[in-house]
Protein backbone atom coordinates (compact mmCIF):
# COMPACT_ATOMS: atom_id res chain seq x y z
CA UNK A 1 0.00 0.00 0.00
CA UNK A 2 1.08 3.04 -0.69
CA UNK A 3 -2.15 5.65 0.86
CA UNK A 4 -0.73 8.27 2.72
CA UNK A 5 3.41 8.07 1.63
CA UNK A 6 4.88 11.18 0.13
CA UNK A 7 5.81 11.42 -4.08
CA UNK A 8 9.44 10.12 -2.86
CA UNK A 9 8.24 7.52 -1.53
CA UNK A 10 5.48 6.83 -3.62
CA UNK A 11 6.18 7.34 -7.00
CA UNK A 12 9.44 6.67 -9.13
CA UNK A 13 11.70 9.53 -11.13
CA UNK A 14 12.89 8.48 -14.69
CA UNK A 15 15.65 10.29 -16.25
CA UNK A 16 16.92 9.22 -19.49
CA UNK A 17 20.08 10.53 -20.50
CA UNK A 18 22.68 10.40 -23.47
CA UNK A 19 26.50 11.31 -22.71
CA UNK A 20 25.72 12.78 -19.38
CA UNK A 21 28.37 15.03 -17.58
CA UNK A 22 28.94 16.21 -14.11
CA UNK A 23 25.64 17.38 -13.99
CA UNK A 24 23.68 14.66 -14.14
CA UNK A 25 25.40 13.41 -11.28
CA UNK A 26 24.49 16.60 -9.16
CA UNK A 27 20.74 15.87 -10.04
CA UNK A 28 20.81 12.07 -9.23
CA UNK A 29 22.97 13.16 -6.16
CA UNK A 30 20.14 15.62 -5.16
CA UNK A 31 17.11 13.38 -5.45
CA UNK A 32 18.79 11.08 -3.43
CA UNK A 33 19.11 13.20 -0.94
CA UNK A 34 16.07 14.36 -0.86
CA UNK A 35 14.67 11.01 -0.47
CA UNK A 36 13.60 10.18 -3.95
CA UNK A 37 13.85 5.93 -3.07
CA UNK A 38 13.40 5.07 -6.88
CA UNK A 39 15.40 6.60 -9.46
CA UNK A 40 14.81 4.61 -12.79
CA UNK A 41 17.61 6.21 -15.13
CA UNK A 42 18.22 4.79 -18.54
CA UNK A 43 21.88 5.07 -20.66
CA UNK A 44 20.76 5.66 -24.08
CA UNK A 45 23.35 3.78 -25.50
CA UNK A 46 26.15 6.39 -24.23
CA UNK A 47 29.90 6.45 -25.64
CA UNK A 48 32.23 5.09 -23.32
CA UNK A 49 33.79 8.00 -22.22
CA UNK A 50 30.56 8.97 -20.54
CA UNK A 51 29.83 5.53 -18.81
CA UNK A 52 31.53 5.95 -15.60
CA UNK A 53 29.00 8.24 -14.69
CA UNK A 54 26.47 5.66 -14.35
CA UNK A 55 28.30 3.18 -12.99
CA UNK A 56 28.79 5.91 -9.95
CA UNK A 57 25.01 6.23 -9.94
CA UNK A 58 24.54 2.31 -10.00
CA UNK A 59 26.02 2.58 -6.40
CA UNK A 60 22.91 3.81 -4.86
CA UNK A 61 20.69 1.36 -4.06
CA UNK A 62 17.63 3.89 -4.82
CA UNK A 63 18.85 4.09 -8.66
CA UNK A 64 18.04 1.48 -11.38
CA UNK A 65 20.05 1.97 -14.16
CA UNK A 66 18.83 0.66 -17.81
CA UNK A 67 21.09 0.00 -20.77
CA UNK A 68 20.45 1.03 -24.30
CA UNK A 69 23.22 -0.53 -26.47
CA UNK A 70 22.92 2.23 -28.88
CA UNK A 71 21.23 5.41 -29.45
CA UNK A 72 17.67 4.87 -29.72
CA UNK A 73 16.10 8.40 -28.65
CA UNK A 74 14.26 9.75 -25.61
CA UNK A 75 11.06 8.81 -26.77
CA UNK A 76 12.34 5.00 -26.43
CA UNK A 77 14.25 5.48 -23.60
CA UNK A 78 11.10 6.60 -21.73
CA UNK A 79 8.82 3.56 -22.85
CA UNK A 80 12.10 1.41 -21.20
CA UNK A 81 11.87 3.07 -18.27
CA UNK A 82 7.97 3.16 -18.38
CA UNK A 83 7.65 -0.77 -19.18
CA UNK A 84 10.36 -1.32 -16.62
CA UNK A 85 8.25 0.12 -13.82
CA UNK A 86 5.15 -1.83 -14.80
CA UNK A 87 6.82 -4.91 -14.48
CA UNK A 88 9.32 -4.73 -11.56
CA UNK A 89 8.23 -1.77 -9.38
CA UNK A 90 4.50 -2.42 -8.48
CA UNK A 91 3.75 -0.65 -5.90
CA UNK A 92 5.02 2.70 -7.38
CA UNK A 93 2.18 4.41 -8.13
CA UNK A 94 3.20 6.89 -10.93
CA UNK A 95 6.67 8.70 -12.59
CA UNK A 96 8.13 11.74 -12.23
CA UNK A 97 10.19 12.21 -15.79
CA UNK A 98 12.76 14.77 -15.87
CA UNK A 99 16.22 15.68 -17.72
CA UNK A 100 19.50 14.95 -15.95
CA UNK A 101 20.68 18.64 -17.21
CA UNK A 102 19.79 20.28 -14.11
CA UNK A 103 16.93 22.50 -15.51
CA UNK A 104 14.27 20.79 -13.71
CA UNK A 105 14.99 21.98 -9.49
CA UNK A 106 14.31 19.52 -6.39
CA UNK A 107 11.43 21.78 -5.58
CA UNK A 108 9.75 21.79 -8.95
CA UNK A 109 10.30 18.06 -9.41
CA UNK A 110 7.82 16.86 -5.61
CA UNK A 111 6.05 19.79 -6.27
CA UNK A 112 4.86 18.00 -9.86
CA UNK A 113 4.67 14.91 -7.26
CA UNK A 114 2.82 15.70 -4.68
CA UNK A 115 0.23 17.42 -6.98
CA UNK A 116 -0.23 14.07 -8.92
CA UNK A 117 -0.79 12.45 -6.13
CA UNK A 118 -3.82 14.96 -4.91
CA UNK A 119 -5.31 14.06 -8.50
CA UNK A 120 -4.52 10.59 -8.97
CA UNK A 121 -5.78 10.11 -12.40
CA UNK A 122 -4.19 13.59 -13.86
CA UNK A 123 -0.86 13.58 -15.71
CA UNK A 124 0.83 16.83 -14.26
CA UNK A 125 3.01 19.37 -16.52
CA UNK A 126 5.77 21.35 -15.03
CA UNK A 127 5.27 24.68 -17.03
CA UNK A 128 7.62 27.80 -17.00
CA UNK A 129 6.60 31.33 -17.53
CA UNK A 130 7.58 32.18 -20.91
CA UNK A 131 6.78 35.96 -20.37
CA UNK A 132 9.30 36.50 -17.71
CA UNK A 133 12.52 38.75 -18.94
CA UNK A 134 15.72 36.28 -20.15
CA UNK A 135 13.96 33.64 -22.09
CA UNK A 136 15.65 33.48 -25.68
CA UNK A 137 13.15 34.57 -28.34
CA UNK A 138 13.05 31.57 -30.29
CA UNK A 139 11.74 29.61 -27.30
CA UNK A 140 9.08 32.35 -26.80
CA UNK A 141 8.36 32.45 -30.37
CA UNK A 142 8.60 28.22 -30.54
CA UNK A 143 6.32 27.76 -27.94
CA UNK A 144 3.48 30.15 -28.22
CA UNK A 145 3.38 28.84 -32.17
CA UNK A 146 2.86 24.85 -30.68
CA UNK A 147 0.58 26.13 -28.19
CA UNK A 148 -1.58 27.89 -30.40
CA UNK A 149 -1.59 24.61 -32.75
CA UNK A 150 -2.38 22.79 -29.71
CA UNK A 151 -5.97 25.11 -28.82
CA UNK A 152 -6.87 25.22 -32.14
CA UNK A 153 -6.36 21.38 -33.80
CA UNK A 154 -6.59 19.52 -30.49
CA UNK A 155 -8.77 22.18 -27.83
CA UNK A 156 -5.93 21.48 -25.39
CA UNK A 157 -4.64 24.86 -23.79
CA UNK A 158 -1.63 24.42 -22.46
CA UNK A 159 0.99 27.26 -21.32
CA UNK A 160 4.60 25.19 -22.03
CA UNK A 161 4.10 22.26 -24.65
CA UNK A 162 7.90 21.44 -24.69
CA UNK A 163 8.30 20.40 -20.68
CA UNK A 164 10.04 17.45 -20.27
CA UNK A 165 8.92 17.60 -16.37
CA UNK A 166 5.81 15.32 -16.16
CA UNK A 167 4.04 13.64 -13.20
CA UNK A 168 2.16 10.61 -14.80
CA UNK A 169 0.10 8.28 -13.11
CA UNK A 170 0.83 4.46 -12.97
CA UNK A 171 -2.90 3.88 -15.13
CA UNK A 172 -1.39 6.02 -18.33
CA UNK A 173 1.93 3.83 -18.50
CA UNK A 174 0.87 1.20 -20.49
CA UNK A 175 -0.89 3.30 -22.89
CA UNK A 176 2.07 5.52 -23.08
CA UNK A 177 4.22 2.62 -24.04
CA UNK A 178 2.16 2.56 -27.29
CA UNK A 179 2.07 6.22 -28.51
CA UNK A 180 4.62 6.27 -31.73
CA UNK A 181 7.81 7.74 -31.34
CA UNK A 182 11.24 7.42 -30.62
CA UNK A 183 12.88 10.31 -30.19
CA UNK A 184 11.98 13.73 -29.05
CA UNK A 185 8.47 13.78 -30.92
CA UNK A 186 7.78 11.41 -28.54
CA UNK A 187 7.36 13.85 -25.99
CA UNK A 188 4.66 16.00 -28.35
CA UNK A 189 2.58 12.78 -29.39
CA UNK A 190 2.25 12.11 -25.50
CA UNK A 191 0.03 15.72 -25.71
CA UNK A 192 -1.38 14.23 -28.68
CA UNK A 193 -3.08 10.91 -27.52
CA UNK A 194 -3.52 12.09 -23.74
CA UNK A 195 -6.45 14.65 -25.47
CA UNK A 196 -7.86 11.45 -27.76
CA UNK A 197 -7.50 8.86 -24.89
CA UNK A 198 -9.00 11.12 -22.42
CA UNK A 199 -6.26 11.50 -19.74
CA UNK A 200 -6.69 15.02 -18.74
CA UNK A 201 -4.25 16.98 -17.22
CA UNK A 202 -2.97 20.12 -14.48
CA UNK A 203 -0.19 22.69 -15.00
CA UNK A 204 1.99 22.83 -12.08
CA UNK A 205 3.81 26.38 -12.46
CA UNK A 206 8.09 25.88 -12.08
CA UNK A 207 10.64 27.89 -12.33
CA UNK A 208 12.12 28.65 -16.02
CA UNK A 209 15.75 27.48 -16.27
CA UNK A 210 17.04 27.47 -19.45
CA UNK A 211 19.63 26.20 -21.50
CA UNK A 212 19.28 27.56 -24.83
CA UNK A 213 22.17 25.44 -26.60
CA UNK A 214 20.23 22.30 -25.77
CA UNK A 215 16.94 23.42 -26.94
CA UNK A 216 17.96 24.36 -30.23
CA UNK A 217 19.51 20.78 -30.26
CA UNK A 218 16.34 18.67 -30.91
CA UNK A 219 13.10 21.38 -31.02
CA UNK A 220 12.52 22.36 -34.77
CA UNK A 221 9.90 24.58 -34.86
CA UNK A 222 8.55 23.43 -38.24
CA UNK A 223 8.68 19.72 -37.74
CA UNK A 224 6.83 20.45 -34.36
CA UNK A 225 4.30 22.57 -35.72
CA UNK A 226 3.49 20.03 -38.96
CA UNK A 227 3.29 17.28 -36.23
CA UNK A 228 0.43 19.23 -34.70
CA UNK A 229 -1.54 20.37 -37.58
CA UNK A 230 -1.37 17.32 -39.80
CA UNK A 231 -4.40 15.75 -38.11
CA UNK A 232 -5.93 18.93 -38.87
CA UNK A 233 -4.62 18.81 -42.37
CA UNK A 234 -5.86 14.88 -42.93
CA UNK A 235 -9.14 16.12 -42.14
CA UNK A 236 -9.22 18.92 -44.88
CA UNK A 237 -7.93 16.37 -47.50
CA UNK A 238 -10.93 13.94 -46.28
CA UNK A 239 -13.43 17.12 -45.87
CA UNK A 240 -12.18 18.67 -49.48
CA UNK A 241 -12.65 15.13 -51.33
CA UNK A 242 -15.78 14.37 -50.15
CA UNK A 243 -16.97 17.84 -50.50
CA UNK A 244 -15.51 17.53 -54.16
CA UNK A 245 -18.15 14.52 -54.33
CA UNK A 246 -21.02 16.75 -52.42
CA UNK A 247 -21.52 19.81 -54.25
CA UNK A 248 -20.99 17.82 -57.80
CA UNK A 249 -24.03 15.67 -56.80
CA UNK A 250 -25.81 18.79 -54.98
CA UNK A 251 -25.53 20.59 -57.89
CA UNK A 252 -26.90 17.84 -61.13
CA UNK A 253 -29.68 16.64 -58.96
CA UNK A 254 -30.64 20.34 -58.32
CA UNK A 255 -30.38 21.10 -61.97
CA UNK A 256 -32.14 18.29 -63.07
CA UNK A 257 -34.75 17.17 -60.79
CA UNK A 258 -35.05 21.07 -58.58
CA UNK A 259 -38.28 21.81 -61.13
CA UNK A 260 -39.89 18.35 -60.42
CA UNK A 261 -39.23 18.93 -56.68
CA UNK A 262 -40.54 21.83 -55.88
CA UNK A 263 -39.73 23.69 -52.90
CA UNK A 264 -38.32 20.27 -51.64
CA UNK A 265 -35.23 20.81 -54.08
CA UNK A 266 -32.68 22.19 -51.60
CA UNK A 267 -33.69 19.17 -49.52
CA UNK A 268 -33.51 16.75 -51.83
CA UNK A 269 -30.34 18.26 -53.26
CA UNK A 270 -28.56 17.66 -49.79
CA UNK A 271 -30.06 14.32 -48.74
CA UNK A 272 -28.61 12.62 -52.21
CA UNK A 273 -25.11 14.32 -52.25
CA UNK A 274 -25.11 13.57 -48.43
CA UNK A 275 -25.59 10.30 -48.86
CA UNK A 276 -23.31 9.79 -52.08
CA UNK A 277 -20.45 11.29 -49.97
CA UNK A 278 -20.84 11.01 -46.05
CA UNK A 279 -19.96 6.76 -46.35
CA UNK A 280 -16.29 8.00 -47.87
CA UNK A 281 -15.43 10.49 -45.69
CA UNK A 282 -16.66 8.75 -42.70
CA UNK A 283 -14.17 5.76 -43.76
CA UNK A 284 -11.36 8.40 -44.73
CA UNK A 285 -11.35 10.08 -41.19
CA UNK A 286 -11.94 6.87 -39.47
CA UNK A 287 -8.64 4.83 -40.66
CA UNK A 288 -6.43 7.95 -42.02
CA UNK A 289 -7.68 11.02 -40.35
CA UNK A 290 -7.97 10.07 -36.53
CA UNK A 291 -6.68 6.54 -36.86
CA UNK A 292 -9.78 5.44 -34.59
CA UNK A 293 -9.12 1.77 -32.70
CA UNK A 294 -12.13 1.57 -31.07
CA UNK A 295 -15.26 0.41 -32.14
CA UNK A 296 -15.86 0.58 -36.14
CA UNK A 297 -20.19 0.27 -35.92
CA UNK A 298 -20.20 2.50 -32.42
CA UNK A 299 -17.92 5.85 -34.52
CA UNK A 300 -20.20 5.09 -37.19
CA UNK A 301 -23.46 5.42 -35.87
CA UNK A 302 -21.85 8.61 -33.66
CA UNK A 303 -21.09 9.87 -37.31
CA UNK A 304 -24.32 9.87 -38.61
CA UNK A 305 -25.49 11.18 -35.24
CA UNK A 306 -23.92 14.36 -36.31
CA UNK A 307 -23.81 13.61 -40.10
CA UNK A 308 -27.93 13.97 -40.18
CA UNK A 309 -28.40 16.99 -38.25
CA UNK A 310 -25.64 18.71 -39.88
CA UNK A 311 -27.47 17.32 -43.15
CA UNK A 312 -30.50 19.55 -42.40
CA UNK A 313 -29.14 22.37 -40.98
CA UNK A 314 -27.19 22.67 -44.34
CA UNK A 315 -30.37 22.20 -46.17
CA UNK A 316 -32.51 24.42 -44.19
CA UNK A 317 -30.22 27.57 -44.44
CA UNK A 318 -29.11 27.14 -48.19
CA UNK A 319 -33.05 26.64 -48.51
CA UNK A 320 -33.31 29.88 -46.21
CA UNK A 321 -30.66 32.34 -48.47
CA UNK A 322 -32.27 30.95 -51.63
CA UNK A 323 -35.27 31.88 -50.69
CA UNK A 324 -34.28 35.62 -49.09
CA UNK A 325 -32.52 35.98 -52.22
CA UNK A 326 -35.07 34.68 -54.91
CA UNK A 327 -32.22 32.60 -56.59
CA UNK A 328 -33.24 29.58 -58.48
CA UNK A 329 -29.62 29.19 -60.12
CA UNK A 330 -28.00 25.89 -59.48
CA UNK A 331 -24.40 27.08 -59.77
CA UNK A 332 -25.31 29.91 -57.27
CA UNK A 333 -27.44 27.28 -55.11
CA UNK A 334 -24.14 25.22 -54.67
CA UNK A 335 -22.38 28.18 -54.31
CA UNK A 336 -24.01 29.20 -51.02
CA UNK A 337 -24.19 25.49 -49.92
CA UNK A 338 -19.94 25.52 -49.98
CA UNK A 339 -19.93 28.77 -47.85
CA UNK A 340 -22.58 27.38 -45.21
CA UNK A 341 -20.82 23.78 -44.98
CA UNK A 342 -17.44 25.66 -44.58
CA UNK A 343 -18.37 27.09 -41.30
CA UNK A 344 -19.97 24.06 -40.09
CA UNK A 345 -16.98 22.11 -40.99
CA UNK A 346 -14.99 23.71 -38.14
CA UNK A 347 -17.83 22.92 -35.66
CA UNK A 348 -17.86 18.99 -37.25
CA UNK A 349 -14.10 19.04 -37.01
CA UNK A 350 -14.33 19.20 -33.22
CA UNK A 351 -17.22 17.35 -32.37
CA UNK A 352 -15.54 14.01 -34.58
CA UNK A 353 -12.34 14.84 -32.46
CA UNK A 354 -14.03 14.99 -28.70
CA UNK A 355 -17.34 12.64 -29.55
CA UNK A 356 -17.66 10.44 -32.90
CA UNK A 357 -13.94 8.65 -33.28
CA UNK A 358 -12.62 9.42 -29.35
CA UNK A 359 -11.00 6.51 -27.95
CA UNK A 360 -11.52 7.72 -23.93
CA UNK A 361 -12.06 4.56 -22.03
CA UNK A 362 -15.65 4.03 -19.86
Amino acid sequence: MTEGKSCQEALAVVLPSLNPDRKFKGVVDGLVENGFQNIVIVDDGSDDEHRHWFDETEQYPQCHVLHHGVNKGKGRALKTAFAYVLEKLPEVRGVITIDGDGQHLLGDIVACGEKMLEHGDKVIMGCRDFSLPGVPPRSVAGNRTTSRLFRICYGIKLSDTQTGLRAIPRSCLERFCAIEGERFEYETNMLLYMKRLGIGFVEQPIETVYDEEDYSSHYNAVKDSWRIFKVMFKFLLSSFGSTLIDLLVFYLVFRFFGGWAGRYAELLSTVVARVCSSFANFNANNTVVFGNKGSYKRAMLRYYCLCIPQMLISAGLVTLINHLFSNTVPIIATIIKFVVDTCLFFISYNIQREWVFSQKEK
